[in-house]
């Protein structure tokens, strides 16, 4: 359940044997043995697994899984083909079209970002079935701190898009120069219109990246 592969397996082999993550591992086995919880163990670590540590370009941060059955495969914001859309991933489309007229795609899932260096990581990476936050506080969080951590050593320009309180939070571990942070609010109906319509952090990253003699992302969902 715990390789990754990817390159990740280098950075992070220290945070595996540290007590907290032993901890973590204890409480999943309890919780995968006994309730449904998401996603499947073998997607927990997808978005690492998809992107790997020498190819990223850009992370977005998400809280933490969907709770409801089919959605979740271990990318942030993104649910499954055949997955109704989700209300902050449509608004997420909607932003993606006033910014760079790529019409909205047909479903939901987001693997052709992850494939070209767009990190979708949740703050906490499991959750129970129907309740949401479930999984918090039980060390998702200090994990991926670290992944955020290790990311900012890198000497090749990331792009970091935080939406939302939480994923601000991020933003003090993003210490290195060559690095950007994009800021806005959340893409959740409740707030999208305080912030997140109009920050056009597609284009945005795009011209970061250009201008750092990165091949900038096609936002297209294929």
């Amino acid at each position: 359940m715990f390789t990754l592969g990817s390159g990740w397996d280098k950075v992070l082999s220290a945070e595996f044997e540290k007590p907290y993550f032993k901890e973590l591992c204890s409480f999943l086995k309890k919780e995968y043995d006994s309730v449904r919880v998401f996603p499947e163990k073998q997607n927990v670590f997808a978005a690492l697994k998809t992107t790997p540590f020498e190819s990223v370009k850009a992370v977005i941060i998400g809280q933490d899984p969907y709770h409801e059955i089919g959605q979740a495969h271990g990318l942030c914001f993104s649910v499954q083909k055949g997955c109704k859309i989700p209300p902050s991933l449509r608004n997420m489309y909607k932003e993606l079209y006033d910014d760079l007229g790529i019409e909205p795609a047909p479903h939901g899932e987001l693997t052709s970002w992850a494939k070209q260096g767009v990190l979708l990581l949740n703050t906490v990476l499991t959750v129970r079935e129907g309740q949401a936050n479930s999984h918090k506080g039980k060390g998702w969080e200090q994990f991926t701190d670290e992944v955020i951590r290790q990311l900012n050593l890198r000497k090749e320009p990331i792009a970091f898009i935080l939406w939302g309180g939480n994923a601000k939070t991020k933003a003090q571990l993003v210490t290195s120069p060559q690095h950007a942070v994009f800021t806005a609010a959340h893409p959740s109906p409740l707030s999208a219109y305080n912030g997140f319509f109009g920050c056009r952090h597609f284009s945005k990253v795009n011209t970061f990246l250009s201008e750092n003699d990165v091949v900038p992302i096609d936002w297209t969902i294929k």
